[in-house]
């Protein structure tokens, strides 16, 4: 009996491995540039307005802001993908570690702001939080990623182009609002992010309201960095990120 009993576990232990289903890893596609829409969810018109805000942010600050979206990640934990795509195409420049992933994997309806290690004072969890529940997840929701990820593309790379002393100018700086046709107001998430500055940077940070004041500029703060997007990808030179960010279901 002892012998039979010990046969049949081997064999109901080898039946469970050869029919449990396994999730393999799956090689990582290479980066196109700033907007990686490999689920093909983006329409043109706003892929176009995603790209031009976030070259503009690259070439001012050269802190990489780049979109990517999967049909889906074959069972993995969202979190963890997001983390490691970003770590697969080194979003940022090496050492200096600034830049954000924005994610979508559209069957599991999952998306992550993933955050550089150098940019995680600027874009804390719970201001990336805020950008995710505001500004992304009800038009993802409507299954909009175009305006989705085009909001949080702009919501962010105000929040860097704000903490590097520069102004956007370009007409897709704004997120927008499909409903009402118009921008939506971004006073709450400026407010926001003055609260953040003056809070954990104490009296010091005080001089950061004359750029968000004045409008932006800085002489000088455009950054050559290491290159732009076209071609040799520059926007990835071996950045890191340690998890940082929020993310969630839509």
């Amino acid at each position: 009996m002892g012998r039979m009993s010990l046969l049949q576990g081997v064999l109901v232990f080898a039946l469970v491995f050869l029919f449990t289903p396994v999730h393999a890893d799956r090689p990582f596609p290479k980066p196109r540039g700033p907007v990686n829409d490999f689920a093909e969810v983006i329409p043109p018109a706003d892929e176009q307005k995603i790209e031009a805000v976030v070259r503009e942010l690259f070439d001012k600050t050269g802190i990489p802001v780049v979109v990517a979206t999967m049909p889906d990640i074959g069972g993995a934990e969202y979190n963890e993908y997001a983390n490691r795509l970003y770590q697969a195409w080194g979003i940022g420049k090496k050492g200096e570690d600034k830049g954000v992933l924005l994610f979508v994997t559209v069957k599991e309806r999952k998306m992550r702001i993933e955050v550089g290690y150098g940019s995680e004072g600027v874009i804390p969890d719970g201001l990336a939080g805020e950008i995710r529940d505001r500004y992304m997840v009800p038009y993802l929701r409507k299954n909009d990623y175009g305006a989705g990820l085009l909001n949080g593309a702009a919501a962010v790379a105000a929040v860097l182009a704000r903490h590097e002393g520069v102004e956007l100018t370009g007409e897709s700086a704004a997120p927008v609002d499909r409903d009402s046709g118009g921008g939506v107001a971004v006073l709450p998430l400026i407010l926001f992010i003055l609260i953040f500055l003056l809070v954990f940077r104490g009296r010091g940070g005080a001089w950061l309201l004359l750029p968000l004041l004045m409008g932006g500029g800085s002489p000088g703060g455009g950054r050559s960095g290491f290159g732009g997007f076209g071609g040799g990808f520059g926007g990835f030179g071996g950045g890191m990120s340690g998890g940082g960010g929020a993310g969630g279901g839509f």
